[in-house]
């Protein structure tokens, strides 16, 4: 009689193991810090806020581009571009003049378009070439000149500037 009762406990501790198991009952779950993540609607208020921004960002740039003062080198939106009323970042790359700091950044961090990328290589120094021009930032005047109009946008064009 003891070893049909040890025999039906090791049955039925290889049962409830079997069960437990199949139920998934020792999974860990999913738990969320505070921030990203912690509303239970989804989305917190800065989400909400970046994904409006983001999408009024992409609203701009489609009608500067519809304009023509817009034509961007980078799979990204060139925020301070489309703030700024647009900027032709391919003539820019074409001519050898400098690009914009966002475009810049943004073709080393191979977001490049495809019209762009395949002009893309480096030189024997490292730099970022495009069709065998080295890639270069804006001078101090064209970006003086850019976040001035970024300025004039933001309605703070008259905000005296900082010196160096």
């Amino acid at each position: 009689m003891k070893i049909a009762i040890r025999i039906l406990a090791i049955a039925a501790l290889f049962a409830g193991g079997y069960f437990l198991g199949a139920q998934n009952a020792f999974q860990p779950s999913d738990a969320s810090a505070q921030g990203f993540g912690a509303d239970p609607n989804g989305m917190d208020e800065v989400e909400i806020a970046i994904t409006e921004a983001n999408d009024a960002i992409k609203k701009v740039a489609d009608l500067l581009e519809q304009d023509g003062r817009h034509v961007s080198a980078s799979k990204t939106p060139n925020v301070s571009a489309i703030l700024s009323g647009g900027v032709d970042a391919v003539s820019d790359l074409e001519t050898g003049r400098g690009v914009d700091p966002e475009t810049f950044a943004a073709l080393y961090a191979e977001q490049a378009t495809d019209e762009v990328a395949p002009h893309l290589d480096k030189d024997e120094l490292g730099r970022l070439t495009y069709k065998g021009k080295v890639v270069r930032l804006y001078s101090i005047s064209k970006l003086k000149k850019l976040y001035k109009m970024r300025m004039q946008y933001s309605g703070a064009e008259d905000e005296p500037a900082a010196t160096f």
